[in-house]
């Protein structure tokens, strides 16, 4: 595992304004916030780290735009460059972006992300506290974007993998405006207890959406991106070389100084075996020291186990450099797993369908 991190998760503001079904975030209806010497403590990192190469800032909820304009810009202004980059995005359900919110993120280049699963019915499960839907309020702050010619990508979770819709998806996302399309087929993941989809629907789903995609490439596809990546190094022999290559550790610092790793999904939760899944927190160590001594945590220990488990049991490891902590977990209960239902959905399922879609595009 690398000592320093090339993408940091952030957690503003605990509260969404949205109560959408399949969200797993264990404290999404109460507000706190972070505070200034929590995002002093991870900015002193980020510099030392930037020094090195370049850094990648998350802003995740929570919504992070909850906490408001002058708050949001506050945290922001403690971030400085050192040799390199440090770059900034937001993840943001969008129903909160208005003309002072673009004129943030142009003036510090804060580059956004909306979730949105659709039009309706797909976007039905993103509902108000209310009750009420949300796409109209979403689609006017993609509105506000397009005015102020901000770029913007999509993420969206498909709860229903259906290939007769994937090509009206698609279409929709692409009309929307936005540059890349996220794919999330539907998880069991932290408070959301139902199963996932697991079966060949999914298959033929994305192999639908290669069709549509290979068609004229207007929209592009994370997942297909990440596909083709791998296609190439294996192609030109570097697959082993990524394959032995550390792993960052993605870590994600709560809005109290709690620090986890492997992104963001795991934060706020515990184990009655393990614990809680933290490695420190920021106002009792420095993030560099944090991240240098986490492998000794005994979850952080069985995660490194699931991954050397699938880098010797699994073809597929340069391509999902040992699936995702989170999911294991969530699904079996432990983190020295290997195949699950995402990895089966997210990356088997995902490059069978589109070495599919394209053959069935090309007239294969």
């Amino acid at each position: 595992m690398a000592s320093t991190a090339s993408v940091v998760f952030l957690q503003p503001v605990t509260l969404c304004n949205l109560d959408c079904s399949y969200c797993y975030l264990p404290q999404r209806a109460v507000f706190r916030r972070m505070s200034v010497d929590v995002a002093d403590a991870v900015a002193r990192a980020v510099s030392v780290w930037s020094d090195a190469h370049p850094v990648h800032v998350v802003w995740h909820g929570g919504e992070p735009l909850v906490l408001g304009v002058p708050g949001f810009v506050e945290l922001l202004g403690r971030f400085r460059a050192g040799l390199h980059r440090v770059g900034h995005a937001v993840q943001t359900n969008g129903t909160l972006i208005d003309d002072a919110w673009c004129e943030v993120f142009i003036r510090h280049r804060v580059g956004v992300t909306v979730s949105l699963d659709g039009p309706e019915p797909f976007n039905r499960d993103r509902v108000t506290r209310g009750g009420g839907e949300s796409l109209d309020r979403a689609l006017r702050g993609i509105a506000a974007l397009r005015r102020h010619h901000l770029p913007f990508g999509a993420i969206a979770v498909v709860q229903d993998p259906d290939p007769d819709r994937a090509g009206e998806l698609y279409d929709w996302f692409s009309a929307l405006g936005c540059h890349s399309l996220g794919i999330n087929i539907v998880e069991r993941k932290g408070t959301r207890a139902q199963a996932s989809v697991d079966d060949e629907r999914v298959t033929a789903f994305w192999s639908a959406l290669a069709v549509h995609w290979r068609k004229d490439q207007r929209l592009r596809i994370r997942e297909f991106d990440h596909a083709l990546r791998y296609v190439a190094a294996e192609l030109d022999g570097r697959a082993r070389e990524r394959a032995m290559a550390p792993r960052d550790p993605l870590p994600m610092i709560g809005w109290n100084g709690d620090v986890t790793m492997f992104g963001p999904d795991l934060l706020g939760f515990s184990s009655p075996r393990l614990g809680a899944f933290t490695v420190g927190n920021v106002a009792d160590a420095e993030l560099t020291e944090i991240l240098e001594r986490a492998a000794e945590s005994g979850w952080v220990e069985e995660v490194l186990d699931g991954i050397e488990a699938c880098r010797t049991a699994c073809d597929h490891y340069a391509y999902c450099f040992g699936g995702q902590p989170a999911n294991k977990y969530f699904e079996t209960g432990r983190f020295d797993v290997t195949e699950t239902t995402y990895c089966r959905n997210s990356k088997k399922r995902l490059m069978k369908g589109l070495m599919r879609g394209v053959r069935e595009a090309r007239g294969a």
